[in-house]
């Protein structure tokens, strides 16, 4: 039924965003006395997001983004020791091991039988290269791409490199705006698995129930099914 499955990484193979939680808990620790967890936290955010343009998504990304909010709300105070600690903060964070989620290896292992498969994420290249090699999930995946964004328009573009047509074209992953809107936009099918924490940045006001082509499922170990299932619509 489909010529590709294209799986999201963070979050949808293998844990991700409670670390970016965990070690915001340490920037919020380490500016304690300069400001209260409320103001770190929408400070970062909102450091993340004006620079992105600039950055990207990634650890990297981030740990500048840490180190931009610790100048902005010390007023400069900050102590080189301080700053040395959010860097490694960050350099924690890229090398910690990759951690699958639920039921992720045998549904690889399973689909990758009967389906090409591909990783589909954003983020920075040499750490998502790494996270994979760290998973033991490589060998399964035919394709791997590593975008700076995920939208629409990246979908098309990804389609017509691989020659397929949308409807023929599968994307899982836990982000509405990034994973599922834009293919469903687009003709194409998406898979939801939601995780069970969420970056702001990540939550979509533009829910796809009752969307042809939308289907939720809560964890991977169903989606052999869900797929066995549409199979049989055919």
């Amino acid at each position: 039924m489909f010529d590709l499955i294209a799986f999201d990484a963070d979050d949808t193979l293998w844990h991700n965003e409670r670390l970016y939680e965990l070690t915001q808990t340490k920037l919020i620790d380490l500016l304690a006395g300069y400001a209260d967890r409320e103001t770190v936290v929408q400070r970062l955010y909102d450091t993340e997001m004006e620079n992105l343009e600039y950055y990207g998504y990634g650890i990297k990304s981030f740990t500048l983004s840490m180190i931009e909010t610790a100048l902005k709300l010390s007023r400069g105070q900050i102590s080189g020791a301080e700053i040395e600690q959010v860097i490694r903060f960050g350099k924690e964070m890229l090398t910690t091991r990759v951690e699958l989620l639920d039921q992720v290896a045998e549904t690889i292992r399973v689909l990758a039988k009967s389906y090409s498969l591909m990783v589909l994420t954003k983020g920075d290249l040499r750490d998502q290269q790494w996270k994979l090699a760290q998973s033991g999930l490589g060998g399964y995946f035919q394709y791997v791409e590593i975008v700076s964004h995920k939208t629409a328009e990246t979908y098309n573009a990804l389609l017509k490199k691989y020659k397929i047509p949308p409807h023929r074209f599968l994307m899982v992953g836990n982000s509405l705006p990034s994973d599922i809107l834009p293919v469903v936009a687009l003709g194409g099918q998406a898979v939801h698995i939601p995780y069970h924490i969420t970056w702001q940045h990540e939550i979509a006001d533009d829910l796809p129930d009752g969307r042809d082509g939308y289907y939720k499922l809560e964890h991977m170990g169903q989606l052999p099914k869900l797929l066995n299932g549409l199979l049989t619509q055919e």
